[in-house]
């Protein structure tokens, strides 16, 4: 069960990257661009990176609670 505990861990780890990730991406492109066009492309392009990141750190989470459940 530590195995599945610590990959949890992981897993929620990598979504945490990729939340500060898509974190700092949306403040660099607030800093750089001044259109809003162009920011609202940006936007657009991160979005599902976050929500991705999110849902990665939820699913490893889970994981985590599973093997604290079934330790």
């Amino acid at each position: 069960m530590h195995l599945v505990i610590w990959s949890g861990a992981a897993i929620s780890a990598l979504g945490l990257v990729g939340i500060v990730w898509s974190l700092l991406a949306v403040m660099r492109a607030r800093r750089t661009l001044t259109d809003d066009e162009a920011l609202r492309a940006r936007m657009t392009r991160i979005l599902p990176v976050n929500l991705g990141a999110f849902l990665l750190s939820f699913l490893g989470l889970m994981v985590v609670v599973v093997g604290v459940i079934l330790r």
